[in-house]
């Protein structure tokens, strides 16, 4: 499954309404250290049954990313019964953002 890219139309179903905790990528793509942390993202998203997986452009949807107050990229986001729950800023490893969600 690949990570769900999300806007302002799509964003209350998808986190604030969802029953599964939500890892969200907040990255763009002139981004190095996004580009790196993209192909964890997808392996995330093909692997995790319990938690939704999605990302967000910053230059798409910049009234996102200053809603949960990204200043810097790649920023990690999880979401948990529609509530802020943790937040990390920068390059993650896959084990990193495994323990976000725990």
């Amino acid at each position: 499954m690949k990570p769900i890219k999300l806007a302002v139309e799509n964003f209350d179903n998808e986190v604030k309404l969802s029953e599964k905790p939500v890892l969200i990528d907040f990255y763009a793509d002139w981004c190095g250290p996004c580009k790196m942390l993209a192909p964890i993202i997808e392996e995330l998203a093909n692997e995790l049954t319990d938690t939704k997986v999605c990302k967000v452009n910053v230059d798409e949807q910049p009234e996102i990313a200053s809603s949960f107050g990204v200043m810097s990229i790649p920023t990690v986001v999880v979401i948990k019964e529609g509530n802020y729950y943790k937040k990390a800023v920068g390059y993650q490893s896959k084990d990193k953002l495994m323990k976000l969600l725990a």
